[in-house]
């Protein structure tokens, strides 16, 4: 196949990421826009080895889930990528799309549930986010096309709600009429850079970045939005570093109230410009419900909520399990949790710890574990997935059940895999397990997605699992058809599998005591494990103290930790 060809063929299904793909000789042909059965023509745009992309040119014969895209400029924006595929196929394409990656990645069978709609296929997103440019053509607003920084010029937006089209025309006023300039990437000058508008129970939270200090007629761009909208407030961000990130450190409120108090699942939140909300409402308060439900929270349930962000969850969870624990490692988002705790009276009930995952979650745990108390571990990380190292804290410290939300199937995968051991690390890769977690300590309960995202590749996903308790006795099924039976081999291998007692910090401790006859500190236990290339855990002191220079064991103190751990067979 050679580049700028055209080609027709019949497309054989669709990808990950949308797209159709098919097969062409000993090429596989990925063609964005078309759909599994279609006879298309196509453009080859690159050749890699033996892969191809490629632009649909014509379509010969269209299938019946075709529909026509609401968006104007949907294939130049390239925003969404799921418009022209009806509806319910898209609900069975991400459901096909989350159990392929388990399949493929993780080399897990489980039953997929069918993916909960959005109530909303259209209008559902409660933050809109728009670059202001100056380009050849003169100043554009609208959305960065697919892989670039040229913007898709736009007057509103099919997935955005109805208000999305009369920010656009405001700004486009306000700049017209009081000659503001816009930011250009080329010479970094010109002040407009984003307007960012998110909706809290229809009160509209409106931030303009600018690189400068002020901005021009503030007063006449809040008369403009005072015309069509009620309430509102507006926020002045000051950015002037050339950067992809949109926000600068700098907000100043310049009309309206800071911040905006909602609710959600009896828990009172409070919202401004900066924080992290998902922006399908309903499909949120679905994904949370069902994550109650899942967890299934009691007087006796202390709750650990992993990657807690600003601390919702924590504190839905806080007013209905024996106590709530969230985790996190970014600073603003814990003392944002904190302000919710103190919003809501949960002083007692919840505590938002800042440290990384894999460091707090056993030194939590074992703090907790009291007569009767059950743990459940709740994990909402950012679309690279869990860290390695919590996933080994996790099956170290096993907690009775864990609730993963995800919003990446390929992340979820790989972490599901190496929780259900259907996965290991060989040589810095990731590859089949031998034993394809027949020794896992953990099953898969269910695996439900949600479309947050209705119009584009995006799923949500929900999966629950259990911890395996030990059996008190072992089953062994052997097929006698031509095969000698050896009971002793069978014996020492279930020997080998046999969970083993945990080894403690206090135990390596008196085990020094005992043999040494001094005592050592936890830290310096961790910080041998450390440079030994060990998981390991602070101290629990260490939790709420991370930013303390860590302190280093002496020779002898070193040679008995390594005794101690030789002892118990962890090296």
């Amino acid at each position: 196949m050679e580049k700028n060809e055209e080609y027709i063929g019949i497309v054989e299904k669709t990808g990950s990421n949308g797209e159709g793909i098919l097969k062409n000789g000993d090429y596989t042909v990925f063609v964005p826009y078309a759909l599994p059965e279609e006879k298309i023509k196509y453009k080859v745009l690159k050749v890699k080895k033996n892969i191809c992309f490629a632009k649909l040119i014509e379509l010969c014969v269209p299938s019946e889930e075709r529909v026509r895209p609401k968006c104007r400029v949907y294939e130049k924006c390239g925003g969404c990528q799921l418009q022209h595929l009806k509806y319910k196929h898209q609900l069975i394409l991400k459901r096909k799309i989350v159990k392929d990656c388990l399949s493929k990645i993780a080399f897990l069978d489980e039953k997929v549930m069918p993916t909960v709609p959005s109530e909303l296929e259209y209008g559902y997103r409660n933050k809109l986010q728009l670059p202001i440019r100056t380009e050849k053509n003169g100043i554009a607003i609208g959305f960065f096309a697919q892989n670039s920084h040229r913007i898709v010029q736009i007057n509103d937006c099919p997935i955005q709600p109805w208000w999305c089209g009369k920010i656009i025309k405001i700004i486009r006023k306000y700049i017209d009429v009081f000659d503001v300039t816009a930011y250009s990437e080329e010479s970094k000058c010109g002040l407009l850079k984003h307007v960012v508008v998110r909706d809290v129970d229809g009160k509209l939270i409106i931030t303009v970045v600018i690189n400068g200090n002020e901005l021009p007629q503030v007063n006449r761009l809040t008369d403009l939005l005072s015309t069509e909208f009620n309430e509102f407030s507006l926020f002045v961000n000051i950015n002037k570093d050339d950067t992809n990130v949109i926000f600068g450190k700098e907000f100043k409120c310049v009309y309206g109230r800071k911040k905006v108090i909602t609710s959600d699942m009896g828990v009172k939140f409070e919202i401004g410009p900066e924080s992290f909300m998902q922006v399908n409402d309903l499909v949120r308060r679905n994904i949370y419900r069902e994550a109650v439900k899942a967890a299934d929270p009691d007087p006796d349930t202390v709750v650990i909520d992993a990657y807690s962000g600003a601390g919702l969850l924590t504190a839905i969870f806080a007013t209905r399990a024996k106590k709530a624990v969230g985790i996190e490692i970014v600073k603003e988002a814990v003392d944002c949790a904190d302000e919710l705790k103190k919003l809501n009276g949960l002083d007692e009930k919840m505590e938002n710890i800042c440290a990384p995952c894999e460091v707090a979650l056993p030194v939590v745990m074992e703090r907790e574990r009291l007569g009767g108390t059950k743990f459940t571990l709740i994990l909402d990380p950012p679309r690279q997935g869990v860290d390695e190292k919590l996933i080994s804290a996790i099956k170290t410290s096993l907690p009775e059940r864990i609730v993963y939300i995800s919003c990446s199937p390929q992340t979820l995968s790989r972490d599901l895999g190496l929780l259900s051991e259907t996965l290991v690390r060989e040589d810095g890769e990731l590859k089949k397990a031998p034993e394809n977690g027949e020794f896992s300590k953990y099953k898969i309960e269910y695996v439900k997605p949600f479309d947050m995202f209705p119009q584009t590749r995006h799923v949500e996903t929900l999966v629950v699992l259990s911890h395996k308790k030990p059996d008190s006795h072992l089953e062994v099924k052997i097929d006698f058809d031509n095969t000698s039976l050896d009971k002793m081999a069978i014996s020492e291998r279930a020997e080998k599998r046999k969970p083993q007692e945990k080894t403690t910090y206090k135990k390596i401790q008196e085990w020094i005591e005992e043999n040494y006859g001094f005592k050592v500190h936890t830290a310096y236990v961790a910080e041998v494990k450390r440079e030994l290339g060990l998981p390991m855990y602070d101290a629990p002191n260490a939790v709420d103290e991370l930013k303390r220079p860590r302190q280093h064991p002496t020779e002898q103190m070193t040679t008995a930790i390594k005794a101690a751990l030789k002892h118990f067979e962890i090296i």
